[in-house]
C-alpha cells in the first residue's frame, strides 16, 4: 500500500543531489562507497544537450526556459534570451528555475494508483496502466449509464498553459457527452464588467505598451509580485515620465514603487471611481466626440420602464436589417435618429444631455432621457461625505486625481483580480471603466483598462482539436451551490456524480473546498479521477490517480494574454518511470469508452508525435493569429502572433477605434453572435436594461457596500460576529498551489503559512508576531502564523493562498469561502465569458490565537 506523507528536508535534498553533476569538471577523483576510484574521464558526461522549452504554471508569464540535459537528466534550467523584442527577455524567476525540486522531488507520482482506503486518507495500491485504464473506463461507463453522460464533470485549468494536452481531454469530454467546468470563472478570474461593458471575455494591453502610457492607475493589483517578470516595464514607464498611482488597502510591493499610494478601504473602488467620474463630467473634462461615437451614453432611455428606446417603436423610425443579436436604439439631435448597431457613425451634434417626449407608433408618447443625463444625475449622489465614508479617501484627493487622469493621454487602468473577486466586483469594474472611456483612452497605444489574471485566453481557433463534438458546459459554482431559479446555464439533470480533473488542486485550491471534500466523503461524487505530476492534496481524495508527464517531458503549445509570443514546450527528457502525457491518457480512455473515439487522437503514433500533430492541426486551422507560424519555427524559438494593433501590438479595441467596427471584437473560442448579444447596441455599454439589472438598481454603475447582499443575507448574525474582511492573495513563492512543496521556496518563508493583520487589530486580540492563529467563521477554519503589518488596513486579514493541506495542519483557507451567485451574472451564459464568478473576497471572518475558545 502506498501512503502519502513523505517530507523532503533540506538535508535530505542536498544528500540526494547528483554526485556526478556536482563533481564533473573538477579534475579530481571521486571515491565510491566500495572504495572504487572514478577518474575524471569516467565522470565526464557522455551526452550534454540543451533544449528550449517553456515554464507554464498559470502565472501568465510563459517564460522561455533552456534545459541543460546531462546523460538523460535535467541539471539546470535557465532563462532564454531569444525574444525578438529585448523588452520581453530574458524571462524567468526563482520558482520556475527551481522546478527541478518538483520534477525530481519526493512528491512526484511514479505509477498509476487505485484507492484502497477511505477517501482523503491517501491509501492506494500501485497498479499497471492496463489495470488503471480498464478500471477507470468501466467506472465511467457505470456512472454514465446510471445518471447520464453529462453527470461526469471534467475540470481543468486555463487553456493558454497547454492547448494540446488539455485539448485532448476537452475533446474526449465532448465526444463522451461529459460536462465541462470552465476554469476562468472557477478561479474567480472572470472580470464580469468586461462582458457587461465591452462584450468581451477580457482584454489586456500587452506590457511593452506600458511604456507608452503617461498615467497608470492600479486598483488592487500587485503587479510587482504577480506579474514579476514584466513588472520592470512598469518601472521603466515611470523613468520615461509616466505617473504610477496605486489604490490599495495594503501597502503592497507595487505601492512601494508608485509615485503615490492611495490607501483605499477594501471594496471602496466603485465609490471612488464614481466620484472621479462626477468630477470629469461636471468639469467637462470628458471627450465628447469619443462618447458619442463609441458608447451607449447618447442613447435614449424610457422613463416609464427603464428600458432603452427602440427604433422600431418610434414614429417615423424603423428597425434596419440587422443580425438577431443586435438591436437598433434611438438618439436625438433635434430629431429622433435610428442608431444602427453595426455602424459607429452617429452625427456629432447628437445631444448628450436632455429630456424629451418620444412619439410612439401606438399614438402615445413616452418621456426619455439620455443615458448620459441619467448617469450625471445619479453621480450627484456621490457627495464628499459619502466618498470619505465609503473609501477613506478625502474629497480633495479624489478631485485632484480625477483631473490628473482626465489630462493624461494615454491613461491606463490596471484592475486586479483581487478587486473583482467580490460579489459586486462587476460594479467596481463598470465604474472604473468610466475613467478611460469618458476621457477617450480606449483603443489607443498605451491606453485602456486591463486585468492580467490567468492564462485564460484562447488566442486562435482551436475547435478542430478541442471540439470534435458539441461541448456541454456548466459553471463551477453550480457544482458546489446547486442550481438556482434564475440560471440560464445548463445543469445535469441528475447532478454531477463523476469528477475527472487535471492540472489543478481543487480539494485545496477552489471555492468552498470543504464542500468538495464533503461531496467526496459522503459518496455524492461516486467516482473521482485525478491526473497530476505531483501528489497533491486532491490526489488523496481520488479513486484513481494517473501519474502525468511534467513540463519538460512532453510537447505542448503555450500562449498567454500577457505577451504576444506563441511558444513550444519541448520534451528535454522522456517521461520518468511510468508517467505519461495527458494526451496519451485521453487516447487510452477514449478507445476503451468507444473504439470510434480513438481516431481523433492520432492513433498509431507515439505520444510526442501525436502531440506534434495536434500542434500542427491547431496552427493550420488557427485563423489569422497563427498565419505563417509552423511547428518548425516554434522549435527554434518564440513567434509573435498576429494582432490587430499598430506594429502588430496587442492594443485592446484598436479595430473598433481605428476602423469603427462595432463592439465586441471576437472572444475565442466563442462565435461572435454568442458574445455580441452582451452589447446589443454594438457600443461600449454603461446602461444595462436587462431585467435583473433594473430590479437590482444596477442599470448604471453604482457603489454597493460589501456583504449586505451576500454574507448578511446568508447568515444575518455574521454582521456583528465576524468583522474582518478575508482576502486571499497570490504569493511571491507559489503560483497558486504549484510550488507549495518546493523546498527552496518554502525555505524563503520559513515553511510557514502567514496570516497578515494590522498591529492594532492584533493587539486587540492579544496576538503577537509569530503566534499560531486561527482564522475562522461558521463555515471553516485555517491556521497560520501571524505577521503584524502596519501597511495593512484595519479590519482585514490577508492569507497568502496556495498551501497544501499538509502545511496547514489539515485546515483549508478555502473552507471559509462560499459560492455566492449574483443574479446579474446569470443573465446570459457563455462558458468562461458570462458566468457566475467566484467571489473569493466576499468573506467575513474572525481571528484568535490557536486553541482559544470561541
Amino acid at each position: 500500500m502506498v501512503k502519502g506523507g513523505f517530507k523532503l528536508t533540506r538535508r535530505r535534498f542536498l544528500q540526494g543531489a547528483a554526485a556526478g553533476g556536482l563533481m564533473a569538471g573538477t579534475g579530481i577523483f571521486y571515491r565510491g562507497k566500495q572504495g572504487t576510484a572514478w577518474s575524471q574521464e569516467e565522470l565526464r558526461p557522455k551526452e550534454v544537450k540543451f533544449v528550449r522549452s517553456v515554464c507554464s504554471p498559470n502565472c501568465t508569464s510563459a517564460c522561455g526556459i533552456k534545459a541543460m540535459v546531462v546523460d538523460g537528466q535535467i541539471k539546470t534550467l535557465t532563462p532564454t534570451n531569444d525574444y525578438p523584442e529585448p523588452e520581453y527577455g530574458p524571462r524567468g524567476c526563482l520558482r520556475g528555475l527551481s522546478f527541478l525540486n518538483l520534477m525530481y522531488g519526493p512528491d512526484r507520482l511514479e505509477k498509476p494508483m487505485i484507492r484502497v482506503g477511505e477517501r482523503g486518507k491517501g491509501e492506494f495500491r500501485e497498479v499497471t496502466w492496463e489495470e488503471a485504464l480498464d478500471y477507470t473506463a468501466e467506472k465511467l461507463k457505470e456512472v454514465a449509464a446510471k445518471y447520464g453522460p453529462d453527470s461526469i464533470g471534467f475540470s481543468f485549468q486555463v487553456g493558454g498553459t497547454g492547448h494540446v494536452q488539455k485539448g485532448a481531454w476537452i475533446a474526449l469530454s465532448t465526444m463522451a457527452g461529459w460536462t465541462l467546468l470552465h476554469p476562468y470563472d472557477l478561479n474567480g478570474d472572470l472580470p464580469m464588467f468586461f462582458p457587461q461593458t465591452f462584450g468581451v471575455q477580457t482584454e489586456e494591453l500587452e506590457p511593452i505598451e506600458w511604456l507608452n502610457s503617461r498615467y497608470t492607475a492600479v486598483f488592487g493589483s500587485n503587479v510587482m509580485v504577480t506579474r514579476l517578470i514584466d513588472a520592470d516595464l512598469l518601472n521603466q514607464s515611470r523613468v520615461k515620465g509616466a505617473k504610477l498611482v496605486v489604490f490599495d488597502p495594503v501597502y503592497s510591493a507595487t505601492a512601494a514603487k508608485a509615485d503615490e499610494w492611495i490607501r483605499l478601504k477594501p471594496s471602496g473602488d466603485a465609490a471612488l471611481a464614481l466620484c472621479m467620474a462626477r468630477v470629469i463630467i461636471e468639469e467637462e473634462l470628458y471627450d465628447r466626440d469619443f462618447i458619442i461615437t463609441y458608447t451607449d451614453l447618447p442613447l435614449l432611455i424610457r422613463l416609464d420602464n427603464g428600458k432603452r428606446l427602440k427604433a422600431e417603436d418610434v414614429t417615423g423610425l424603423s428597425k434596419p436589417d440587422i443580425p438577431d443579436y443586435r438591436e437598433a436604439y434611438v438618439a436625438y439631435n433635434g430629431e429622433f435618429l435610428t442608431v444602427h448597431p453595426e455602424q459607429l457613425d452617429l452625427p456629432l451634434n447628437v445631444k448628450l444631455f436632455g429630456q424629451w417626449e418620444a412619439p410612439l407608433k401606438d399614438g402615445t408618447t413616452v418621456p426619455v432621457k439620455t443615458a448620459f443625463q441619467l448617469l450625471q444625475e445619479q453621480l450627484k449622489e456621490i457627495t464628499p461625505d459619502y466618498v470619505e465614508e465609503e473609501t477613506g479617501v478625502s474629497w480633495d484627493t479624489a478631485v485632484r486625481l480625477a483631473r490628473e487622469m482626465a489630462a493624461a493621454k494615454p491613461l491606463h487602468v490596471i484592475y486586479g483580480a483581487s478587486n473583482y473577486q467580490w460579489y459586486h466586483g462587476d460594479l467596481k469594474g463598470r465604474a472604473l471603466s468610466l475613467l478611460p472611456v469618458l476621457t477617450g483612452n480606449i483603443g489607443k497605444p498605451g491606453a485602456g483598462i486591463s486585468t492580467y489574471a490567468g492564462q485564460y485566453r484562447v488566442r486562435m481557433d482551436v475547435k478542430d482539436w478541442w471540439f470534435p463534438a458539441t461541448p456541454k458546459w456548466t459553471p463551477w459554482l453550480y457544482f458546489l451551490h446547486g442550481p438556482t431559479k434564475e440560471m440560464v446555464a445548463p445543469y445535469p439533470k441528475n447532478g454531477l456524480k463523476g469528477f475527472v480533473f487535471g492540472w489543478h488542486n481543487p480539494f485545496d485550491q477552489h471555492n468552498m473546498a470543504n464542500r468538495l471534500r464533503e461531496m467526496a466523503g459522503n459518496g455524492e461524487l461516486e467516482f473521482i479521477v485525478a491526473m497530476d505530476f505531483q501528489r497533491t492534496t486532491s490526489c488523496d481524495w481520488a479513486d484513481v490517480v494517473f501519474p502525468a508527464a511534467g513540463w519538460y517531458e512532453k510537447t505542448e503549445l503555450v500562449t498567454t494574454p500577457l505577451h504576444p509570443y506563441m511558444q513550444l514546450q519541448q520534451p528535454a527528457v522522456a517521461p520518468l518511470g511510468e508517467r505519461k502525457s495527458e494526451l496519451w491518457m485521453a487516447r487510452e480512455i477514449a478507445k476503451r469508452l468507444d473504439p470510434g473515439f480513438e481516431a481523433h487522437f492520432f492513433p498509431g503514433n507515439d505520444e510526442q508525435t501525436a502531440a506534434e500533430k495536434a500542434v500542427d492541426l491547431i496552427l493550420r486551422t488557427g485563423g489569422p493569429p497563427t498565419a505563417g507560424i509552423t511547428l518548425e519555427r516554434l522549435k527554434k524559438g518564440p513567434v509573435r502572433m498576429w494582432s490587430e494593433g499598430p506594429n502588430n501590438r496587442q492594443v485592446p479595441f484598436y479595430e473598433q477605434f481605428a476602423h469603427k467596427k462595432p463592439f465586441p471584437p471576437l472572444s475565442r473560442p466563442a462565435a461572435l453572435p454568442a458574445t455580441a448579444q452582451f452589447v446589443k447596441s454594438g457600443r461600449i455599454e454603461f446602461y444595462k436594461d436587462e431585467d435583473p439589472f433594473l430590479r437590482l438598481g444596477e442599470e448604471l454603475p453604482v457603489h454597493k457596500p460589501p456583504f449586505a447582499e451576500s454574507e448578511y443575507r446568508l447568515l444575518p448574525e455574521a454582521k456583528g460576529k465576524y468583522t474582518f474582511a478575508y482576502i486571499t492573495r497570490n504569493s511571491l513563492y507559489r503560483v497558486h498551489s504549484t510550488h507549495s512543496n518546493n523546498i527552496w521556496m518554502n525555505e524563503l518563508e520559513d515553511g510557514k503559512a502567514k496570516v497578515f493583520l494590522n498591529p492594532d487589530d492584533a493587539a486587540a486580540k492579544g496576538i503577537k508576531e509569530g503566534d499560531l492563529v486561527e482564522v475562522y467563521n461558521a463555515r471553516g477554519l485555517v491556521k497560520g502564523y501571524a505577521v503584524l503589518d502596519p501597511g495593512m488596513s484595519r479590519q482585514m486579514i490577508v492569507f497568502e493562498q496556495g498551501w497544501w493541506a499538509r502545511y496547514l495542519k489539515d485546515t483549508s483557507y478555502n473552507s471559509l469561502t462560499y459560492p455566492f451567485i449574483k443574479p446579474t451574472h446569470e443573465v446570459y451564459f457563455v462558458p468562461g465569458m458570462w458566468a457566475p464568478n467566484t467571489a473569493w473576497n466576499e468573506c467575513l471572518v474572525d481571528v484568535r490565537k490557536a486553541g482559544e475558545a470561541v
